[in-house]
């Protein structure tokens, strides 16, 4: 009886398949990869902004900068002025939203997938809690003086 698996055929297709999951495996990994980096690299916003400190803002600066990244908020606690514009900044690979935790008028972003940006202005001295409502241990806040 002459078939394809005598003589050591059988071991030709054991390597083609080999092959065959080495590329795909590589192709998978390759992929992934490069997903996570461009997410990583790409530029969140054109706006330029300072740093925002965790320390009472002394100086007239009206803008202050959260990234979030790593599945937290960052800086977690900010203090600044009244009228101060704050921008939150998706860095992660995964979306987020930034919403006032008690009842107040503060934030309320719809979901920022990685990359884009929210704003928001505190006109009111007060603390401001806020949290992600896809992740809901994600939390911060901001206290605004006059």
């Amino acid at each position: 009886m002459d078939n394809n698996y005598g003589s050591g055929g059988w071991k030709k297709w054991i390597w083609l398949y080999v092959l065959i999951a080495i590329v795909l495996y590589g192709g998978i990994y390759y992929y992934v990869k490069n997903k996570n980096n461009s997410a990583a690299t790409t530029p969140a916003t054109t706006q330029t902004t300072t740093p925002a400190t965790t320390t009472p803002d002394t100086s007239s600066t009206t803008t202050g900068t959260v990234s979030i990244v790593g599945m937290a908020f960052s800086p977690a606690d900010m203090t600044v002025k009244a009228g101060t514009t704050v921008t939150w900044t998706n860095n992660d690979v995964v979306s987020h939203t930034v919403v006032e935790s008690d009842g107040q008028t503060g934030p309320a972003s719809s979901t920022l997938t990685p990359g884009n940006t929210y704003s928001f202005t505190f006109n009111t001295a007060g603390t401001y809690h806020y949290h992600c409502t896809i992740h809901p241990t994600m939390t911060g806040t901001i206290t605004i003086t006059q």
